[in-house]
This record gives structure tokens, sequence and C-alpha cells, in this order.
């Protein structure tokens, strides 16, 4: 009889488990597919309203349009070099950071700890950092959209917790065999830290992609602008031609709605790709430096 009312608990509480992983994934794709259909839809079927999942009108006038001219190329371009240098500053940078601070022996460590808490809570604020930026002479370079978040506090207290549970006996015995403090580091610690790197590497990766605001703030010629900048000026600029336009023949005669929407897939699309590569290494990284304090 226990056994019986086991069973049916087990299965009760599978039906409710999987009932709400359905519903959470419906939830979750929905957007997307809205997103994707509006993009490849025709502005007449658009116009209609409603929930639209699957166009039966397909056209691509949407990307000829953003991809109208070169300038979203170079867009994509710069965002890639911006996304690849910056990322690799990051992880280089926050693991010079953190592997020091994983050791109980560091002279001042509880300071430096202190004051790197203290930058989660505070900041200087836009106009105090932009002279910052300013004075270092990286205005109107890319070096202003890499260097200002060089390192996250939060990845790197995490990374930090991460680096105490190697144990001490591995780098021991790579000093025994002759190796300097960098070379555990890049020859034992990293290498063993890998899950770790790829899920700070995403975080950092997604950040650069998407970055807007540091761009409109630091650069001020616009064939250094990165691709999500490009992609508003060219929603800005639909609305404007959309609205001057007479001829049902013209080019750029499409609802603004379908161009904001293909804009998104454009600016999404590259994460989205590169995600399932580290996907094995996200949750494993993100809870081994989690757990201990």
């Amino acid at each position: 009889m226990l056994a019986e009312q086991k069973h049916w608990s087990n299965r009760l509480f599978n039906t409710i488990n999987y009932s709400l992983l359905i519903l959470v994934s419906v939830v979750t794709i929905v957007p997307f597919l809205y997103i994707v259909a509006v993009s490849f839809a025709a502005p007449a079927e658009v116009a209609k309203g409603g929930l639209l999942l699957f166009p039966t009108e397909f056209t691509l006038g949407a990307y000829k349009y953003i991809f109208s001219t070169d300038t979203m190329f170079k867009g994509i371009g710069i965002s890639i070099y911006v996304t690849v240098v910056g990322t690799f500053i990051n992880l280089v940078l926050t693991s010079l950071t953190a592997y020091p601070l994983a050791k109980p022996g560091l002279r001042g460590r509880r300071l430096f700890m202190l004051m790197i808490l203290v930058t989660m809570l505070f900041s200087g604020g836009i106009i105090p950092t932009y002279f910052v930026v300013k004075a270092f002479g990286m205005i109107n370079t890319y070096w202003s959209l890499m260097v200002p978040t060089a390192i996250s506090a939060f990845n790197l207290i995490v990374l930090k917790n991460f680096f105490q549970q190697i144990p001490d006996s591995l780098e021991d015995s790579a000093k025994i065999d002759g190796a300097g403090d960098l070379g555990v580091l890049f020859r034992i610690v990293l290498p063993l830290s890998m899950p770790a790197m790829a899920t700070f590497g995403l975080f950092y990766a997604v950040g650069h992609w998407n970055t807007f605001f540091n761009a409109v703030m630091y650069i001020n010629d616009s064939e250094k602008f990165p691709v999500q900048v490009i992609l508003r000026q060219i929603v800005l600029l639909s609305q404007d031609q959309i609205g001057d336009t007479t001829s049902q023949q013209d080019p750029t005669d499409y609802l603004p709605q379908t161009i904001r929407m293909a804009s998104i897939v454009v600016a999404t699309l590259p994460i989205v790709l590169v995600y399932p590569f580290l996907q094995k290494h996200f949750a494993k990284g993100v809870l081994l430096g989690s757990v201990k304090g």
C-alpha cells in the first residue's frame, strides 16, 4: 500500500513538474517565434495584428533594407572585434586579479576585497567616468568600449572562489618542478578552470556585443559605431522614411515593426549561435564558483 502511494505521488509530482516546465518553455519560446515570424512576414500580414507565429507570405524585405548599405557589415565587424578583444582582456585581467586574491597569505587581501565589494554598491557616476575615459585619451577609440568594463566585480569574486577550490597540492607540485606563479596560473589553474572561464567569457561577450550606451557616450565618429548603435539608427531612419513614403512601390515601404524585429534578430543571432557551444560549461562554472565563500 505504501509503495502504491509513493508511486502515485511520484507520478503526480512528475506530471506537475513537466506541466510547469512546458508552460515556462512556451512562455519563453513564443516571443522569439513572434519576433522571427514578424521579421519575415509581409507588412500587410503584420498590419492585421494578433499573434503571428508562422507567416503565410514570406519576404526578406526587412533584411534587405537593413543590409542595403555596407554600414551594417562594418558595424558587425566592429562589434565582433570589440567582443573578441574585449572578452580576451576581461578574462586575462579578471584571472590575474582573482588568482592572488584566492591566496590566504596575500598581504592586504581583506582590504583589496573590501575595495572590490564597494564598487558593487557605489559608482562614480556617468560624468566622472566620462572624464576618466577622456583623461586617458580613449574618447572616440575602441578602447573606450573595452577598458572601462575590463573587470566585473561579481565575476571576479566568483572566479576567486573557483580558484580556491583547486587543491594546493597541484600548485605545490608545479612549483617544485620550477614553475613560477604565472606558470602555475596559465599551465595548471586556468586549464582546470575552463568551465568557469567559458561561463564568464560568455557573460563578458554578451555585454560587449550588446554595448550601446558606452558607444553613444564615447564614440563620436559614425564610422566606428558598433552594430547596436547602427541598428538603432536604421530603426529611426526607417520610421522617418516610411512616414514620408507616398508610393506603394518604394523599397522602404515596410512597416516599422518588421524592420524593428529584423534588427532584433540580427543583433541576437550571433550570441544565440555561440551559446550552444558553451552551454555544457555554463551551469557547472557558476555553481562550482559559488559553493565556497
